[in-house]
């Protein structure tokens, strides 16, 4: 069972002020919520397979194919200024 120290617990964890009455209601909430996961504890899983998804998926994106490889002198063909084979940008001070 939930006690109210834990209540008060997390709702400090959480920062929120609560009152003796909601701290009470949420204990019985909480409790109620750990009962129905010892509920589904309770279920024969034995031959089911484990899933990521409720419904069946399929990967929509492609083949990840070079295409071109560029060059290192095409690539900095478009940069305004290079030195020694890199970029050169401003100095961030």
């Amino acid at each position: 069972m939930i006690s109210k120290e834990q209540v008060e617990h997390v709702a400090k964890l959480a920062r929120l002020a609560l009152t003796e009455e909601e701290k009470e209601k949420f204990a019985k909430q909480f409790d109620d919520i750990l009962e129905y996961f010892n509920q589904l504890n309770e279920v024969n899983t034995e031959n089911v397979k484990p899933m990521a998804h409720a419904v069946p998926s399929s990967n929509v994106m492609r083949e990840d194919v070079v295409v071109r490889d560029c060059t290192k002198e095409e690539i900095l063909s478009n940069a305004p200024e290079e030195e020694d084979g890199f970029f050169k940008v401003p100095k961030i001070g």
